[in-house]
């Protein structure tokens, strides 16, 4: 486990193929359910306020009369972004209630933009973007947006909530449900970046203080460097007397975002199926 885990990811897992993206339906591809979500899921651009500022969000919710779990959905280290929309739109059309803050709105506004991380200047951009988004910050926004999907009369809160994270969005979802251990019933983390370090404030040391079950897939090439990282997952799992599955995918860093270039569609078909029953089995 080192301490320069997040540091020590190499630029190329993040190489977004701009072609894919922007290729008609690609995400839909990626995401079939979102194909449905025009017809079945209501979007709304939405500005909530925290202790730190005004975070600019996407919400997510359900077409028609009734009232559904609620989940957080944390994106990577290169923003929020069409791809990350699509996810949103498909879980809202499965039945939830979906917001995808912008993680580092104390910096800047989500641009929408896919961005090329192997540039070294886009790169330290976002980096220093994460930065700004402090342990404390986070659980800070956590609280204050699980107060607004809270007071959203769609949102069922009498049900449990879920949060999803992905790279460094994992971190900022295992620091939601410590933040929120009454609420928050699941965490799900795939190729999580930073989520289990030699540092004393590791996201990975908060889980025995939560109340979640925990999904989480690891990139094959984040576990040969960090081995051990898999084992100190599941023994605070163990310790926490909580439910939770520690995968290690035969695929890269990046493989469950379309447009990554380390996308592999198996494995990130297999990671949202898992992340859809735990949600099913812990939210409904």
């Amino acid at each position: 486990m080192s301490e320069n885990s997040i540091e020590a990811v190499p630029a190329s897992g993040w190489r977004a193929d701009r072609r894919s993206v922007l290729l008609a339906g690609s995400i839909l591809l990626a995401f079939p359910a979102a194909a449905r979500a025009p017809a079945s899921v209501t979007e709304a651009d939405v500005t909530i306020q925290t202790p730190d500022g005004s975070a600019d969000a996407v919400l997510f919710t359900p077409a028609g009369k009734g009232a559904w779990p609620a989940v957080i959905l944390w994106h990577d280290l290169a923003g929020l972004r069409p791809v990350y929309r699509a996810m949103g739109r498909t879980l809202a059309a499965l039945g939830y209630v979906v917001l995808v803050p912008n993680a580092f709105y104390r910096s800047a506004r989500a641009s929408g933009e896919e961005l090329d991380m192997r540039d070294a200047e886009v790169r330290k951009r976002q980096m220093d973007y994460r930065a700004a988004a402090t342990d404390d910050g986070i659980a800070r926004d956590a609280v204050a947006y699980m107060a607004y999907l809270d007071g959203l009369k769609q949102t069922a809160k009498r049900r449990k909530a879920g949060t999803l994270g992905y790279d460094v969005g994992a971190s900022y979802a295992f620091r939601t449900a410590a933040a929120l251990p009454d609420r928050i019933a699941s965490v799900g983390c795939i190729h999580g970046l930073g989520v289990a370090t030699a540092r004393p404030n590791s996201p990975h040391l908060l889980v025995p203080k939560t109340h979640a079950a925990y999904f989480v897939a690891q990139a094959k090439d984040d576990d040969a460097r960090e081995p051990e990282d898999k084992d100190d997952l599941r023994k605070v799992i163990a310790e926490g007397k909580l439910k939770g599955t520690v995968e290690v995918y035969p695929a890269n860093h990046g493989f469950a975002v379309p447009g990554n270039a380390n996308y592999d569609a198996a494995a990130a078909d297999k990671a949202w199926a898992a992340v859809l029953a735990l949600f099913k089995s812990t939210l409904k």
